[in-house]
């Protein structure tokens, strides 16, 4: 081996180690490492944007693979939506690849113009990174979002009518990224500012890309960041959000121990046809149980990656309730019947 190549392979580590000195860094780090999963035997992702809050999370999950002598992977999607991103994916591999970190670009072919473009973007992010994820056996996927994120989130959920479940799902450090798929997204950092991930960046790598359209009023998000700040000069506090949120979280916890209690005793499976029956007493309960179980069971029978839309699923409630002739529905990949006082809901593809 060349002198030059062994002299990179010490200098790399001995950067890390180096930078984990700085008190703020190290602490951030070991709160890091508390979320991630303890056996290190599972193999991870990291999603890259470039932004300073990935450029954060690629140090810190770095650092880890060189602590555990573990093959993280790295994935820069390039979204084809701004006319830079090419261009940005390339440095940004191009400058983490001087420190030791190897990134795949995964290229989204460019897309037509939507009013909801970001969320599109997003959904064909993932979709992208779990094709890239399971032949390499991932089971995690990292995300750089923030405590910024959540309180963001929580607004755009809130505008959008979201109900309890969709205002607290946010917060979650883990969740599935896919219904029919064993991925799970980790947001490690969900409890740190993004002027803490500032930070890192700037006195690690020293570099990160600025995404336009964080400044563009067109999009929601920009509208609620600032919103934000302004409910912020008002008393608004991280804490202070956060306790709300507990509490609700609290809430949602008993719904969904009555949602289970739902499906355990008021549902059976017929395991030949994989249809399951509904009995009268899965309507009995209060509306937002009946509608959280059904939501359940649409989505487990249609094998969807999300939940049917909400007010059909309501629509479709109100309908089984009624005293009308009912015949036969079909929502979200499953045909919905009635058989006298039970429900049957089986698969459109059996």
């Amino acid at each position: 081996m060349k002198k030059k190549n062994l002299s990179a392979k010490k200098k790399i580590p001995s950067f890390f180690s180096k930078k984990l000195e700085d008190p703020k860094i190290k602490g951030i780090y070991l709160n890091f490492k508390k979320k991630l999963p303890k056996n290190v035997s599972n193999n991870i992702c990291v999603a890259v944007s470039g932004g300073v809050d990935s450029i954060a999370l690629s140090f810190l999950a770095k650092s880890y693979s060189l602590e555990k002598k573990k093959k993280i992977y790295f994935f820069i999607v390039d979204h084809k939506i701004r006319e830079k991103s090419t261009s940005e994916a390339k440095l940004v591999r191009s400058k983490l690849k001087s420190f030791g970190i190897n990134c795949e670009i995964l290229t989204l072919k460019k897309m037509k113009k939507l009013s909801n473009l970001q969320s599109y973007a997003r959904d064909n992010r993932y979709s992208m990174i779990i094709k890239k994820s399971l032949p390499k056996k991932i089971d995690f996927i990292l995300t750089a979002h923030h405590k910024d994120d959540l309180l963001e989130n929580f607004f755009i959920r809130l505008l959008r009518g979201s109900g309890l479940k969709g205002l607290i799902s946010f917060s979650k450090t883990k969740s599935k990224v896919k219904f029919d798929h064993q991925i799970y997204t980790l947001r490690p950092l969900i409890d740190v500012s993004k002027k803490d991930l500032t930070y890192i960046s700037k006195n690690t790598f020293n570099f990160y890309v600025e995404d336009e359209s964080n400044f563009d009023d067109k999009f929601l998000r920009v509208k609620i960041r600032k919103l934000i700040s302004k409910l912020e000069d008002e008393g608004l506090t991280f804490n202070k959000f956060k306790l709300s949120l507990n509490s609700l979280s609290e809430s949602n916890q008993a719904i969904d121990y009555y949602v289970l209690q739902n499906l355990k005793n008021n549902t059976s499976l017929i395991p030949f046809t994989k249809t399951t029956i509904l009995k009268k007493e899965f309507f009995m309960q209060p509306d937002e149980i009946i509608f959280r179980s059904l939501s359940e069971v649409i989505q487990k029978t249609g094998k969807r990656q999300f939940y049917a839309r909400g007010s059909k699923v309501k629509n479709l409630i109100n309908y089984i309730k009624s005293d009308e002739n009912f015949v036969k529905k079909t929502l979200s990949g499953c045909i919905i019947q009635k058989i006298e006082n039970s429900v049957a809901i089986s698969s459109e593809n059996k």
